[in-house]
């Protein structure tokens, strides 16, 4: 198979790969889906031909992103990605938590999505300041 891609859809295809690895193996530790760190690698091993030779590194004979790479704004993209996330996760489960909901009814769709977005909103106003749990 071969694409054809410009420099700058490579170098986007390379944070696509990097980010979609992250979120796969970035919490498994010895337990790495080892078929996308190989085919990050592949794709990262391409750089030095492509002029982009300060975004890889080499360490015992695998290729890298270079700590430049890393450093270089990507993980701002994936920590945003995580605070989203994150967020809508919690205002979720408070607002199922609020409404006594645990099924995903149609009917409950439209007050769900009411309570989340006001937890949304504190979010969004304070953070998690006005967040107090009670044990």
């Amino acid at each position: 198979m071969n694409i054809e891609l410009t420099e700058k859809e490579f170098r986007r295809l390379l944070d696509l790969v990097y980010i979609g690895n992250w979120i796969l193996n970035s919490t498994r530790g010895e337990d790495r889906f080892e078929d996308y760190d190989l085919l990050q690698e592949k794709l990262f091993a391409l750089c030095p031909g492509q002029g982009m030779r300060s975004l890889v590194q080499q360490w015992q004979g695998h290729i890298f992103p270079s700590r430049a790479y890393e450093e270089g704004g990507i993980h701002e993209a994936i920590a945003d990605y995580e605070d989203a996330v994150f967020f809508n996760i919690l205002a979720e489960e408070l607002a199922r938590r609020d409404l006594g909901l645990e099924t995903d009814d149609p009917e409950d769709f439209t007050e769900l999505s009411e309570r989340m977005e006001e937890y949304l909103a504190e979010f969004e106003r304070n953070g998690l300041g006005t967040i107090h749990i009670d044990i």
